[in-house]
């Protein structure tokens, strides 16, 4: 395990608009360098331990909806502080017992250096009880969104693609996603920034629609 930050200071914490910190591992997949990914969307998610109910559920979610990641240009990652061995042994029992082939890596990080190098737990943490983060990272390898949950609750695989989608839809557009924006949806206008603008625009100046694009 290879991360590119000093082990001797403490990390800062990782916010939105952060560089992912780059790293090397062994995955599932093999060896792995986090910059190669650079040109693609990213889906980094990590979890507390293989063999875990809440996990597996996830992991198992996560690979039916594996190709509409791959669709939108999204590589999907998972980590956990377990060894590459127990990540094997862990994949051939979700296949074996539930049919499900995981397609994307899982990275080792028995060290806990990825985690604490993300963020996912602080530098006095002895375990990896409490990393269930997840982050997406933008092709130039910039954080556009982290999600933090308790080990006790699932995350939602279609909102993790919805997300994935508004962000997308917000670079492309140079618009904004309300609340539970769905693809095709309509988009809102990014705030008006004269008195001018707000004159012209009349009452509902404060949330505008976007204009759609002319086919």
């Amino acid at each position: 395990m290879n991360v590119s930050s000093s082990a001797e200071s403490p990390l800062p914490l990782l916010r939105i608009g952060d560089r992912a910190p780059d790293f090397s591992a062994r995955t599932t997949h093999g060896e792995f360098i986090m910059s190669a990914l650079r040109g693609h969307w990213v889906l980094l998610f990590a979890h507390p331990a293989d063999f875990t109910p809440v996990c597996t559920s996830e992991f198992i979610a996560l690979a039916r909806s594996a190709d509409e990641f791959q669709k939108r240009d999204c590589a999907l990652l998972g980590i956990s502080a377990d060894s590459l061995p127990a990540h094997l042994a862990w994949v051939e029992a979700i296949k074996t017992q539930f049919g499900i082939q995981i397609p994307f890596p899982i990275i080792e990080d028995p060290s806990l250096a990825v985690a604490r190098a993300y963020g996912m737990l602080d530098c006095a943490a002895q375990d990896s009880a409490t990393v269930r983060s997840v982050f997406v990272i933008d092709p130039t390898g910039t954080i556009r969104a982290i999600l933090n949950y308790p080990a006790t609750v699932g995350r939602s695989v279609p909102e993790l693609l919805r997300l994935l989608c508004a962000l997308q839809e917000v670079d492309r557009a140079g618009a904004l996603t309300p609340e539970s924006w769905q693809p095709g949806q309509r988009t809102v206008a990014p705030p008006l920034q004269t008195q001018a603008a707000v004159e012209k625009a009349g009452a509902k100046w404060f949330f505008q629609p976007m204009v759609r694009e002319r086919s």
